[in-house]
């Protein structure tokens, strides 16, 4: 039976001490995307990935690239035993979507990872610099959440998946909004343990360095649909691609509508999901039931989905 298969890759707060070492020791192209990255960002990035420690690993400006690094390592490991399996589309959560665009040929795997490690470090000095925080609203209607948002004067950072929504900004404001929350209608409401405001108007410093970069970075037509975190929609053109990745340090992450655009528009009938933990298949479970997953991150897990795809083809 064929299907039509689009990629999925991670985002921040997906990363896991150890990641692609095992891929890196099975793989040789794995192995050569991590021996890249270290010696363009002249430091063991790998080791971080490999061996932490955890706290080294959550740091945003080692975060960021080594899960761009590790979605990478999924496929070329994945494209070792399945061949060029070409996907409809693809996309990826906040920073997942940079990987996307790897993954697309938007742009070179050492290009993106340059722009990767620029947005992690810019992104971690704004919360250095601005502080923040993040809160998860559980059960709420989206009307709640936005009214919420704007009485409490913070932003909305992620659309997740149906029934789960996070909202951004300065610390007291969302201490506010979390006490208020249930007063919306909303069933719980969570500060979330991140180091700053991500994805709201207190990442503006990093959204402005980093435009430079993203105006100066080759960007090339992709080979396939890359669906936009600010938009939900796809993005093909240069200019579009450059402008939809720098409103994504501020703007919200539309994921639900991602979902929903790849189950409905692009008619996909099956999601490859490639990074650690499994949350982008958690999320798609709460969106779309009947759209099913297959998560990649190591070894044993790449095994299982081989076993599962083989002898299947994508309908173009």
């Amino acid at each position: 039976m064929n299907k039509r298969i689009a990629f999925v890759f991670s985002g921040q707060g997906a990363q896991a001490v150890g990641m692609g070492k095992d891929l890196a020791a099975k793989y040789p192209a794995a192995a050569e995307l991590f021996s890249k990255a270290d010696t363009i960002l002249k430091r063991k990035i790998s080791n971080v990935a490999f061996d932490g420690p955890e706290a080294e690993l959550v740091k945003t400006a080692n975060c960021q690239p080594a899960l761009y690094i590790h979605g990478l390592a999924c496929l070329a490991a994945f494209r070792a035993e399945m061949g060029e399996l070409s996907p409809i589309a693809a996309a990826g959560l906040s920073l997942g979507e940079f990987t996307a665009h790897a993954a697309a040929g938007s742009f070179t795997f050492e290009d993106g990872l340059k722009l990767v490690a620029e947005r992690g470090r810019l992104m971690q000095e704004a919360c250095e610099k601005m502080g923040g925080a993040m809160a998860a609203l559980i059960g709420g209607d989206e009307s709640a959440v936005r009214e919420l948002a704007k009485e409490c004067d913070v932003d909305v950072a992620n659309f997740n998946s149906v029934g789960q929504i996070v909202i951004s900004g300065e610390k007291q404001k969302i201490e506010a909004a979390v006490a208020a929350a249930k007063d919306k209608g909303i069933r719980r409401a969570t500060l979330l343990n991140v180091a700053g405001a991500y994805h709201s108007r207190l990442m503006q410093p990093a959204a402005d360095a980093l435009a430079p970069f993203l105006t100066s970075t080759p960007v090339q037509t992709p080979a396939f649909p890359v669906i936009a975190n600010v938009t939900a929609a796809p993005v093909l053109e240069p200019a579009e691609i450059r402008a939809n990745l720098a409103a994504q340090v501020t703007g919200s992450v539309h994921w639900t509508g991602t979902i929903e655009y790849l189950a409905d528009v692009v008619k996909a009938d099956l999601l490859i999901e490639l990074g650690p933990g499994q949350v982008l298949a958690g999320l798609a479970r709460r969106t779309r039931k009947d759209l099913p997953v297959i998560s990649i991150a190591d070894c044993a897990s790449l095994e299982a989905a081989i076993a599962e795809l083989k002898g299947l083809a994508p309908v173009a």
